[in-house]
């Protein structure tokens, strides 16, 4: 177990202090308290030739707002090739040019991070392709937290590198698992989660001058935060929350670059039958979505919910997974007009891995229709389907099929 006070070890730990010592950049995507500044300073400790920039700073984001330029002139006063840590860069986007040049002419090498890529594609900000290598950090990974048995898809296989957290899979389900999280009482857990929910809306609502449309945008978040996971009815949502359609999906672009919501578009590749073609929205992390949809953080909840959390869980890990492994893989569902469903389509480019969720123990043959639909259908690129669940114990259920327990993917 890490000393009480000692963050968590990351996965993005060794990459990012490896990327220091070489002299490389880095830009570390994230969504707010998902402990980026806490990852880039544990990797920085030992590094002598630092400057750091934490743009949270009312006054130095404002001095840097009114002269961007400034930032060469003060890095270059450092010698040595200085290792710069810029935190939420994205709230001064104009730095990125600033940042090209100091790369461009060896002066410095840099660790930027940001939880929002809107502010710099709105403006046009390119991200230094070619100079930065991106990376994307995401709140706690089961291995991360210890919970992982062990690794039966090698396509997504990690293990444990932190051992005996005082936090479990149910806790996961009800408060998630942002890093600040795992340390704190119940009661601080819940405070904790809904301070999240307000500062964020305070400040993406000033951010996005949608100051007239608060109570509307509130609603939303609420409304879309219950669907979490299902392919949303855009004409009931401007109903219930009393914008128009083309509001309704500027809202959830807002989610999806401040890197709230993970999109998932249906797998569609070579089908020979009608797919269904909308995309699906799952929420970054399991209590902010739940906090959002105003639902009780106890046990009970769990009992209540206990399939959508499930599959919740399954799919961020994933999701987070890939994005840990740095894989270039896209997940996708599948779900055809006569009803033949897969919950996650893993696609490697030549091959797929169908994933199916259930929350049971026991899987009983019609569960998985909808996985050897799809294995017979797309033959030559799934060999194989898989259906988590939260059991015990692995069980093959058909030649082409093994369910694993949650604590085997």
């Amino acid at each position: 177990m890490q000393g009480k006070n000692k963050p968590l070890l990351r996965y993005l730990n060794k990459a990012i202090a490896a990327g220091i010592k070489k002299g490389h950049s880095s830009l570390i995507l994230g969504p707010r308290q998902v402990g980026k500044t806490t990852l880039v300073n544990e990797c920085l400790k030992k590094v002598k030739n630092t400057v750091k920039y934490l743009l949270q700073e009312p006054s130095l984001r404002i001095e840097l707002e009114r002269e961007p330029s400034r930032l060469i002139g003060q890095v270059r006063a450092f010698k040595n090739n200085p290792c710069v840590f810029i935190d939420e860069a994205q709230k001064v986007p104009a730095l990125f040019d600033a940042v090209q040049a100091l790369i461009d002419d060896k002066d410095a090498h840099f660790i930027l991070t940001g939880s929002s890529a809107r502010k710099l594609k709105r403006q046009g900000i390119n991200l230094l392709p070619g100079r930065i290598k991106r990376y994307h950090l995401s709140p706690l990974l089961w291995g991360e937290l210890g919970l992982i048995r062990g690794s039966a898809i090698t396509e997504l296989a990690i293990g444990n590198i932190n051992y005996d957290v005082p936090y479990s899979f149910e806790d996961t389900l009800i408060y998630g698992s942002l890093p600040g999280i795992v340390r704190l009482s119940q009661k601080e857990r819940e405070d904790f989660l809904k301070a999240y929910v307000e500062i964020y809306l305070e400040e993406e609502i000033r951010a996005e001058a949608l100051s007239r449309k608060i109570g509307a945008f509130s609603r939303f978040l609420e409304l879309a935060a219950v669907g979490s996971g299902t392919n949303p009815n855009l004409y009931k949502l401007s109903a219930e929350s009393g914008v128009s359609q083309p509001a309704v999906k500027e809202f959830y672009n807002i989610l999806e670059d401040t890197l709230v919501i993970e999109k998932i578009e249906p797998y569609l590749k070579n089908s020979r039958k009608r797919i269904l073609s909308s995309p699906r929205y799952y929420f970054f992390d399991i209590g902010v979505r739940n906090v959002l949809a105003r639902f009780p953080l106890t046990g009970g909840l769990v009992n209540a919910q206990k399939g959508v959390l499930f599959e919740h869980a399954v799919m961020l890990e994933i999701i987070r997974r890939i994005k840990a492994l740095n894989k270039n893989y896209k997940i996708c569902y599948w779900r055809t007009s006569a009803g033949a469903e897969v919950d996650c389509v893993i696609d490697m480019g030549s091959t797929v891995i169908p994933i199916e969720i259930k929350s049971s123990s026991f899987v009983a043959q019609s569960d998985i229709k909808g996985l050897k639909s799809f294995l017979n259908d797309y033959g030559k690129a799934a060999k194989h389907g898989f259906v988590i669940t939260m059991g015990g114990r692995k069980e093959l259920l058909a030649d082409n099929v093994i369910a694993l327990p949650w604590f085997y993917l």
